[in-house]
């Protein structure tokens, strides 16, 4: 039997939500859905080169579009669960 996969992000407010539970979810700069994100190499913003080390700017992370909103979020606050 396969496992079904779920991708989950800790999105404020709501805590950790699953982002394939949202037909129109759009994840990375490609705007896939997230399961073809995660399949296709689940690409994030991740500067070689860092203008300013201090900066948060400069830091790993994804955009996504869920529920209507749009986030940033460190590519850290995200959870792959297989059931």
């Amino acid at each position: 039997m396969e496992s079904k996969k779920h991708i989950y992000a800790n999105l404020a407010p709501m805590g950790w939500t699953d982002l394939t539970s949202d037909p129109n979810c759009e994840v990375g700069i490609d705007h896939k859905p997230p399961l073809i994100w995660w399949e296709e190499n689940a690409k994030i913003y991740a500067p070689e080169k860092r203008d300013m080390f201090n900066s948060a700017y400069q830091l790993p992370y994804l955009e996504l579009i869920y529920d209507g909103k749009e986030y940033r979020i460190s590519p850290y606050l995200l959870q792959v669960v297989y059931d």
